[in-house]
């Protein structure tokens, strides 16, 4: 009887230690392969979630577990790694096991909103765990939109670094930051973006921040920053021959001489070649090593370059940087997204006009160079004169400065521009081309001096892809998407990003001279003086603070000229503007490089369409930029009057 109490009392405590026995772990990894469901919508391979496939990530999002003291995560990292489905599996995560207040921060509300429809969405859809407690968007009052997802115990925000409001609309717990690099200086008016939101976080205790980001700039790289600032974790890899743990670098991938394929990670200890099929045995095998103290507890950064990434081959990667490792341009792409470093300022930036100017060589004075299979136009107006560069473009954007030509007049009477415009009518000789070779595009500036002039002389002529122009300072692309219609003019305004611009120029300056060639080279003819080439490097970019908020951008000295480099930015937009409506500088060179080079004839149609006899101009073309560009015909000057007839309703 005593035995069967003490058994029953023991029986009782027993249940009693197991009802009061805290829950075990339950980390977002865990949770991910247990409920999150992949949509072909947004994924290669849809399916149930395996953190097997990336196990460098398993770490990572174990940090966003409740139970895990870390408190903010940094990621810098290449493309095609997962980083963005560990940001969303943490999020379903907080939704489904550990309800708080949410938010993803997107670099603009428009990318927030693309997130929410292709990604976030599907996963709900996708995912039960999820479906359950967030209701359809179709549902009356179900607290399910583009940009806010309720559910039990908390709710999702998602908005973009460029909204002010959106960042400080609420306290969060949980703050997933994405893509930081690409945030905008200041969220509207209201300071940094990623101050802003972390400052959301301030209020609980138990906050989980993640940042991640491909880099950019190093100058202004957050997620390089952040990086530096936490413990700077590397995944180590156990070699097979030598069990020596190691990062996968890009120094230690090596492949035999123009042989990408057999690009191999070579173990720095005993030289053992692994192959592409033994990546994901050594990833399993990986583990997280800390190389610093973080500047402040509970804080880690992690780096993982595309060389990890299951979706990219060691072969891939080696095909890429042959490509682009000759175009300073181009290699920032590289460094950018499959090393996952910041481009370490622009290579070209310092550049020295006398060391350029001694790179000066002799080019064929009765044809354009034989690798030209394009020409573009820069015009710069100035209150007296107008200035100009062409440029000829070859295979992956190799360059040749053709003609530079000063245009004397007064930019808001007539003269300038109808020597501009006969100028632009011209055809250089090419031995590749039977009618020679006519300019493709020109960009004009109408941002400064005249622009009502600019705008007269553009409009009557847009459909021979002469394009007006301004330049616009911070981080936008050197073409945009669309033109602008918001001017008096009523043109196509196009608004470039000349800072892009800029450094795309200035950093293939390094590339030049007579020996060099290949994508990016620059060449200039003996012709150019030495004043061409002060005012080619009198730009210089540098760092100031507005507001105490820090901003990149280019400067010269006061009095310098720069109109050399800004004819050359404008030529070099020029030819993006081509790019981007879809024609094809590597087609076209294809297309010289297949013609039989027969000698071209100097008697062809003026491209007015008259008959009249119109010499192809030699690369070496007027002295005096007021000469006319041909025997003027009867045709030419009745054309010439109806010119001046429908200007002079535009010009007033």
């Amino acid at each position: 009887m005593v035995n069967e109490a003490t058994a029953g009392r023991e029986r009782l405590r027993a249940a009693w230690r197991e009802a009061y026995r805290p829950d075990p772990p339950y980390t977002v990894s865990e949770w991910a392969d247990k409920n999150r469901m992949l949509s072909s919508v947004a994924s290669p391979e849809p399916g149930r979630w395996r953190t097997d496939r990336t196990p460098y990530l398993r770490e990572i999002m174990d940090n966003l577990s409740a139970y895990s003291t870390v408190e903010q995560t940094a990621l810098i990292k290449g493309v095609q790694m997962g980083a963005s489905e560990a940001g969303l599996n943490f999020v379903g995560y907080a939704i489904h096991h550990s309800p708080g207040p949410c938010m993803y921060v997107m670099p603009t509300v428009e990318m927030s909103k693309k997130l929410s429809k292709t990604r976030l969405d599907p996963m709900i859809e996708e995912s039960p765990a999820l479906s359950q407690r967030i209701k359809p968007a179709r549902s009356r009052d179900s607290g399910n939109t583009i940009f806010s997802k309720e559910f039990d115990g908390g709710v999702l925000i998602l908005t973009g670094a460029n909204s002010g409001p959106g960042l400080r609309s609420q306290p969060v717990r949980y703050l997933v930051l994405d893509e930081v690099d690409a945030y905008p200086e200041s969220a509207g008016s209201e300071g940094d973006p990623v101050n802003l939101a972390i400052e959301r976080t301030s209020n609980f205790v138990r906050r989980k921040v993640f940042m991640l980001s491909t880099p950019l700039l190093e100058e202004k790289s957050r997620i390089q920053k952040a990086y530096e600032a936490g413990d700077k974790r590397e995944y180590r890899v156990p070699c097979v021959a030598c069990g020596v743990f190691q990062p996968i670098t890009w120094k230690a991938i090596k492949w035999e001489p123009g042989e990408p394929d057999t690009a191999r990670f070579v173990c720095s200890h005993c030289g053992h070649r692994h192959a592409e099929h033994e990546k994901d045995g050594l990833l399993a095998l990986g583990e997280w090593v800390p190389t610093k103290k973080p500047d402040k507890p509970n804080f880690r950064s992690y780096h993982l370059p595309s060389l990890y990434s299951p979706w990219k081959t060691w072969a891939d990667c080696a095909r890429r940087f042959l490509a682009m490792k000759d175009d300073p341009a181009q290699l920032q792409t590289f460094v950018n997204t499959i090393l996952g470093e910041p481009w370490s300022g622009l290579m070209g930036e310092s550049a020295d006009p006398d060391e350029l100017f001694n790179r000066r060589e002799e080019f064929p004075i009765d044809h354009l160079p034989d690798g030209v299979a394009a020409l573009t136009c820069g015009v710069d107006v100035q209150p007296d004169r107008l200035e100009l560069e062409v440029v000829g473009w070859g295979r992956d954007e190799e360059s040749w400065s053709i003609d530079y030509q000063v245009i004397p007049g007064d930019p808001s009477g007539l003269d300038v521009w109808d020597n501009l415009d006969d100028y632009l009518s011209r055809r250089w000789a090419h031995p590749g081309t039977a009618n020679g070779m006519r300019i493709l595009a020109t960009c004009v500036d109408t941002g400064g001096a005249n622009t009502q002039s600019a705008y007269a002389f553009v409009r009557p002529r847009e459909g021979r892809r002469i394009w007006g122009i301004k330049g616009m300072r911070g981080a936008r692309p050197v073409w945009p998407r669309k033109p602008s219609r918001n001017n008096k003019g009523k043109i196509n305004l196009y608004l470039l990003g000349v800072d892009a611009a800029k450094e795309v120029v200035t950093a293939r300056f390094t590339k030049s001279g007579p020996g060099a060639s290949g994508a990016g080279a620059c060449h200039w003819p003996m012709e150019r003086d030495k004043d061409y080439f002060e005012q080619l490097t009198a730009e210089k970019k540098v760092t100031r603070y507005q507001k105490g908020f820090r901003v990149i951008g280019w400067e010269k000295k006061d009095k310098a000229r720069n109109e050399a480099f800004d004819c050359r930015v404008y030529a070099y937009a020029a030819l993006q503007g081509l790019l981007a409506g879809g024609w094809s500088l590597n087609k076209a060179a294809a297309k010289i490089e297949r013609e039989t080079g027969g000698q071209a004839v100097l008697a062809v149609k003026n491209d007015a369409g008259s008959d009249d006899k119109t010499q192809i101009l030699p690369s070496a073309v007027i002295k005096e930029a007021s000469e006319p560009a041909a025997p003027v015909g009867k045709a030419s000057r009745k054309i010439k009057r109806r010119r001046r007839v429908a200007r002079s309703g535009f010009m007033g």
